[in-house]
């Protein structure tokens, strides 16, 4: 049996990992070894930031929620205990772009959490 060297395929997957560790600094980009490691640390960071992206946007559209729902003389737990009691089923998503996008609608919302607050005590 002849021995394989392998010489292209050890060459495309090392071109591979420096073309990802491109724009890297120092050697890292430069030295196989460094741009390995980088890359695989680079990679776990995306992966962990995709998921963290989804709670920092969360926590955005609280902000704005509870930023117009304070203009309007409530605050955030209440308005959103007062949506629920009133059986108004919308996420936090779309409340945080009617709030920013559409104020005369976020106030009427506001109104009917307030009249159900009233309601309860």
């Amino acid at each position: 049996m002849s021995r394989v060297k392998g010489g292209p395929t050890t060459r495309q997957r090392r071109k591979k990992v420096l073309k990802r560790a491109e724009g890297f600094w120092g050697s890292t980009h430069v030295r196989y070894r460094i741009a390995r490691e980088a890359v695989m640390k680079a990679l776990q960071h995306a992966y962990v930031g995709r998921r963290l992206k989804k709670r920092d946007f969360r926590t955005l559209w609280i902000q704005r929620i509870n930023a117009a729902c304070r203009q309007e003389g409530l605050a955030y737990n209440q308005f959103i205990f007062g949506l629920k009691q009133a059986g108004v089923v919308i996420d936090r998503k779309v409340l945080a772009d009617i709030a920013v996008n559409d104020p005369n609608s976020f106030s009427q919302l506001v109104e009917i959490a307030k009249g159900e607050l009233n309601k309860q005590g």
